[in-house]
């Protein structure tokens, strides 16, 4: 049962402060601001943890924000001499922050060393107000930064989880390649990129609740996961694959969003290609993991992962087969 401490209360306060102060701010030292009181209430929450390995998580992710932040700081004033330089150290730096590739060399072994609640701040809340950023400051110069970074955190999101064993590991390569997909949706508007985030939440969410409910850390134990529960094994399948991105399920609909933009926009069709290859690359790994989970279960393997309260976890399913019931929906409302 997750319990929440006071401490922990007051730094997730003062986290969500830090985003919306550095997102709403008019200059560069009140985001700066921002950014750093974000950094300094995350770093408590993962030092929280009783995982031997989160004060190892903590000190590596707290170099390279304090990097990404004071580069980030560095450039401002360089603009007024080096525009085009300025702008480069700027959309470095918060790729640097936002873990894509190819400066993603950090949020694999960070997600390894903390918790699955402190594994999903990581991959969605902490990504809030780098993305913004990038969103408002885009410009013809910084479309090849952002273009190159999708294009290779695809790849790397793709092949890098190919071989992966642990779900921590497999999760943060997953999450490189959707940043591949946020990347591409930032080129066109904000509530592109908006819709694809709050969908890859809801659906990293649905994941983590069900992996940490039953502290799954491993393939191996995913093989032999509470075999008394279908309805909880099915859910937690049926969210990876939507996290995979297979139609009909919810990841899907924010995908089809941005292909459509790619062909109606005429933009790089190579670039689309590369995407979408790599989306089939991850589709791949899920399945291969729900296909394995569902095909060498059996009893003799059997573990006492025992979940508390199984039937809370029975509306993840509809939540990711939300879009079968979309044009009944229209339907009734035309």
């Amino acid at each position: 049962m997750l319990t929440i401490k006071p401490h922990q209360l007051l730094f997730s306060f003062t986290l969500f402060m830090g985003i919306l102060i550095a997102i709403s701010s008019s200059s560069w030292f009140i985001l700066w601001m921002g950014l750093e009181l974000n950094l300094l209430s995350f770093i408590p929450i993962l030092t929280s943890s009783s995982n031997r390995y989160s004060a190892e998580s903590a000190l590596k992710y707290f170099l390279i924000q304090a990097l990404g932040s004071a580069s980030l700081l560095a450039a401002c004033p360089m603009s007024l001499i080096f525009p085009h330089l300025s702008v480069f150290i700027i959309f470095t730096a918060l790729l640097l922050k936002l873990g894509a590739a190819p400066l993603h060399f950090w949020f694999p072994p960070v997600m390894q060393g903390i918790s699955w609640i402190q594994s999903l701040v990581l991959m969605t809340i902490q990504k809030i107000t780098p993305i913004a950023m990038m969103s408002t400051l885009i410009s013809n110069f910084s479309t090849s930064i952002i273009m190159f970074s999708s294009i290779i955190s695809s790849l790397v999101g793709a092949l890098g989880g190919l071989n992966q064993t642990l779900t921590r590991k497999i999760i943060s390569y997953s999450s490189i390649n959707h940043m591949a997909w946020l990347l591409a949706a930032i080129m066109f508007n904000e509530r592109m990129w908006l819709i694809y985030f709050l969908c890859y939440t809801l659906i990293s969410a649905s994941v983590v609740s069900i992996l940490h409910s039953n502290q799954i850390f491993h393939f191996n134990q995913l093989l032999t996961m509470n075999l008394f529960s279908k309805p909880l094994k099915l859910s937690l399948f049926l969210s990876l694959l939507s996290l995979g991105g297979l139609p009909p399920f919810l990841g899907f609909l924010p995908k089809m969003m941005i292909i459509q933009e790619f062909l109606f926009s005429q933009t790089s069709i190579i670039w689309l290609t590369i995407l979408l290859f790599s989306a089939l690359l991850t589709l791949f790994f899920y399945l291969r993991i729900s296909l394995s989970s569902f095909i060498l279960a059996s009893p003799k393997t059997k573990t006492s992962f025992l979940l508390n309260s199984p039937h809370t976890f029975l509306i993840l399913p509809f939540l990711n087969l939300s879009p079968l019931f979309y044009p009944l929906i229209l339907f009734f409302m035309y």
